[in-house]
């Protein structure tokens, strides 16, 4: 007799299995009160998605899950940051800037970093994993299994997927733990794009299969 879903999920998110949990782009300037992009903020504020990752962020910790949190930003000159996009242009023009050191680039409320956390932060391009350290780190982490999270899902989180997936991970993704805008793009994207090449599921099924017993595909603490 085959395995349910969940027994799959719960088998390929163990947290001694080679799992780490990605947080992208969930800082101040982009999801926090005093956001540069307002309208995505208060979708991944309304939507649950923010809270959501905060609660994934707290049970990874409790299951001894490696967090790592991809930051975009940027010199307060510029130097070195991508300009051949209009979004980057429009990004430049904005009245919160991501800049380095910043209020802005801080990670936002109600998601708690832990000291053994690690943060990533670049100032180029689109991808929290193409051109920055993130791949070195889940190497050496041994990871096998990167379950994504965070914003935006219009163009950040799926070059995180696809990346993740070109690199040779496998991908999951809660899929109430991302947002863009406008709102009702997210689940049209997850079906029709993400579903082809990650494993789709929820918070609360990521958050199960780690409280069950080892036995059961669930925690066990590296410790």
């Amino acid at each position: 007799m085959g395995k349910s879903p969940r027994e799959r999920l719960g088998e390929r998110i163990r947290p001694d299995g080679g799992v780490v949990l990605l947080t992208v782009e969930c800082q101040r300037g982009v999801v926090g009160p005093d956001s540069a992009l307002p309208e995505l903020a208060a979708v991944a504020r309304a939507s649950g998605a923010l809270r959501n990752v905060a609660r994934l962020v707290a049970a990874a910790h409790a299951a001894d899950v490696q967090v790592v949190h991809a930051v975009a930003e940027r010199r307060p000159d510029g130097r070195g940051a991508n300009t051949n996009a209009r979004l980057f242009r429009a990004a430049a023009r904005l009245p919160v800037q991501q800049h380095s050191g910043s209020r802005a680039v801080r990670i936002a409320e109600p998601i708690e970093v832990a000291d053994e956390d690690l943060v990533v932060r670049r100032l180029h391009g689109l991808s929290p994993l193409a051109g920055t350290d993130v791949d070195a780190l889940l190497r050496n982490l041994g990871c096998r299994t990167l379950i994504v999270t965070g914003v935006s899902a219009n163009v950040a989180v799926p070059n995180a997927v696809f990346d993740a997936v070109n690199l040779g991970y496998t991908a999951v993704v809660p899929g109430d733990a991302i947002a863009g805008v406008p709102a009702d793009y997210t689940p049209a994207m997850i079906r029709h794009t993400l579903a082809l090449v990650a494993t789709i599921t929820t918070t609360d099924e990521v958050l199960e299969c780690w409280k069950a017993p080892a036995g059961d595909g669930g925690a066990v603490s590296r410790g």
